[in-house]
């Protein structure tokens, strides 16, 4: 089988290049190998490659950025996945799109899961949703994998800043009322072999099991690093930023049967592992 990835640069397309089998022939696009918001640029490169499926794991990942480049995100984050979808479907290829939590308003009492109503309340929310809808439209053999709080070994990410931050400070301020589910890119990456050696066609949540706050990831993060920095929880007002975030965007799957992730602590464990081998 033979996989084209977008975005194959970022945390996800390097975490895909290392789960996917090895009967698996991957394609990896970077920005600067594809644009996707350029139809003829697409078309030429799935003549080019001929593959059997289109991972877009290309995004608009700057939330706050986002909120000043509308057009930008809009881009990218919409206009590239209509490009691939539109494309895909006139080869008969299917197309898995990578969305996020963001696509949610924060005020749900629990996670959310597939089939509750969306509301995001930021630019960047509001063109992955618009990403979604965009895919689900062209190409009826589509899977919308949306996952949360993504971090990994290659990239920038939540936990390599605070681990950066706990070696020039006695003590850190996190955010402690917004809630999510921290996700290891590898984890998400198997997942997604999964789906692709066998689909299930829709939108799935595939996030890490469990839930947590910011002020949660880091003090387990320092609990598993060694670290001895203090972690101050402030609420979000406290720690004001240009794009608002949902205050609980937590996911899990009522997809039956489901594809669940390791539990989140599982995969900041992974990520100590990693970054203490590399």
């Amino acid at each position: 089988m033979k996989v084209l990835v977008t975005g194959a640069r970022g945390r996800l397309g390097r975490a895909l290049e290392d789960s996917l089998d090895p009967d698996h022939e991957v394609v990896p696009l970077s920005r600067e190998d594809l644009d996707i918001a350029e139809i003829p640029a697409v078309e030429a490169a799935l003549a080019s490659h001929s593959p059997d499926w289109v991972v877009n794991a290309a995004a608009y990942t700057d939330v706050d950025g986002a909120q000043d480049d509308e057009e930008g995100a809009q881009r990218v984050n919409a206009d590239g996945p209509m490009a691939l979808a539109l494309m895909t479907a006139r080869s008969g290829i299917p197309i898995l799109h990578v969305s996020t939590d963001y696509v949610f308003d924060g005020e749900s009492p629990r996670p959310y899961r597939e089939s509750d109503p969306t509301g995001p309340v930021s630019v960047y929310g509001r063109t992955k949703l618009a990403g979604e809808d965009r895919v689900r439209e062209a190409n009826p053999r589509h899977v919308i994998a949306r996952t949360a709080w993504l971090y990994g070994l290659h990239g920038g990410s939540f936990p390599r800043t605070m681990l950066e931050l706990a070696k020039h400070r006695d003590e850190v301020r996190v955010v402690d009322d917004q809630r999510g589910s921290p996700t290891y890119a590898p984890h998400l990456a198997a997942a997604i072999a999964r789906l692709l050696k066998a689909p299930r066609w829709g939108v799935w949540h595939l996030a890490g099991s469990g839930n947590a706050t910011w002020c949660d990831l880091t003090r387990e993060l320092y609990r598993l690093a060694g670290v001895d920095t203090k972690v101050v929880p402030v609420t979000t007002e406290e720690f004001p930023r240009p794009a608002k975030r949902p205050a609980n965007s937590a996911l899990e799957t009522e997809r039956r049967p489901p594809i669940l992730l390791p539990p989140w602590r599982e995969g900041l464990a992974g990520l100590v592992d990693a970054i203490t081998r590399s």
